[in-house]
C-alpha cells in the first residue's frame, strides 16, 4: 500500500536581489508500507527541504505530498501526527528523566497517559534503556540520547517516519543502532523516508533509492534497477558520473 506519495513537489525560495532560487524541482516518489527509501544526494541537493515540506514545515511552491492521504498543503497539522522524525539535531530536554520527556512528547501528541506508559515500556525493551529510564537526559552518554530520540520519535505510532542524516557524527555501534532501527521499522509496516550522503551505508539500509542533485531527482529505483540503468555497480559510482559534467568526461 503506498503511504507516502510526492507529487512535483516544488520549493522556490527569494534572494535579496528578488531573483528565485529553486531548491527542489518537481520531485516525485512513492514509497509503500514497510520499505526504506533512501533519498540520497550531496549536501545541497534539496533533501531536507523536500523532507521539511512532507513534514509540513514548509509549504511547497507547487507540487504537493500525501501522509496516508492527508495533504501537506491542505492540512499540515494533521501530517505532523502522521510523522515521526528522527534526526541529529533533535535533542533531549536535559533536566528532564528518559520516561518524563516521553511522556511529555506523548502529551503533547494527545496520546493518553496509559497508552504512552504502555509505548514507553515496549520502546524500553526493544530499543534498550530500561536501565536509564528514570536518569536525567542531560547525563546520558551519547548513544543513550540516541536511542531516547528513536524512541520520542515513535511514542504517538505513526505510519510515517522521516530520518534526516540519523548517522552524522555516529561512530560504528551508533550507526549499527540505527540499521537495526530500520529493520524495526520496517517489520512493524511503517514508510521510512531516509535521507543521507553517505552512499556506502545506504546499500545496508535502503530498498529503493532516489538520487537528487541540483534539486532535482534524477534516478529512482532499487540498487539492482539503478545497476541496470547505468552499468555501474554501487550506489557511490553511479551517483559519481550522475554528475559527472561533460568538461569531466570530455565530451
Amino acid at each position: 500500500m503506498t503511504v507516502i506519495r510526492a507529487d512535483h513537489l516544488t520549493k522556490r525560495f527569494s534572494t535579496s536581489e528578488n531573483r528565485d532560487v529553486v531548491a527542489v524541482d518537481s520531485v516525485s516518489f512513492e514509497v509503500q508500507s514497510g520499505e526504506v527509501f533512501g533519498l540520497l544526494g550531496p549536501n545541497g541537493a534539496g533533501k531536507t527541504t523536500t523532507l521539511r515540506m512532507m513534514l509540513g514545515l514548509l509549504r511547497p511552491s507547487s507540487g504537493d505530498a500525501r501522509i496516508n492521504g492527508c495533504s501537506v498543503s491542505a492540512d499540515p497539522d494533521q501530517v505532523k501526527r502522521l510523522v515521526g522524525f528522527v534526526s541529529t539535531s533533535v535533542g533531549v530536554y536535559q533536566w528532564l528523566t528518559t520516561e518524563e520527556m516521553l511522556l511529555f512528547v506523548g502529551d503533547l501528541y494527545n496520546v493518553p497517559p496509559e497508552t504512552c506508559r504502555e509505548r514507553i515500556d515496549h520502546l524500553s525493551r526493544l530499543l534498550d534503556f530500561s536501565s536509564f529510564l528514570h536518569r536525567r537526559c542531560g547525563v546520558l552518554s551519547t548513544g543513550q540520547k540516541q536511542r531516547v530520540s528513536l524512541a520520542r520519535a515513535l511514542i504517538h505510532d505513526p505510519p510515517v517516519m522521516l530520518l534526516d542524516e540519523p548517522t552524522r557524527g555516529l561512530d560504528i555501534v551508533g550507526s549499527q543502532v540505527i540499521f537495526e532501527y530500520l529493520q524495526l521499522l520496517k517489520s512493524e509496516g511503517r514508510a521510512v523516508v531516509i535521507c543521507t550522503h553517505r552512499l556506502d551505508e545506504a546499500e545496508r539500509f535502503g530498498d529503493r533509492f532516489g538520487l537528487m542533485h541540483q534539486g532535482a531527482m534524477r534516478l529512482t529505483g532499487t540498487l539492482a534497477e539503478l545497476q541496470q540503468q547505468t552499468g555501474k555497480k554501487g550506489l557511490t559510482d553511479i551517483f559519481i558520473d550522475l554528475i559527472r559534467s561533460p568538461q569531466e568526461t570530455g565530451s
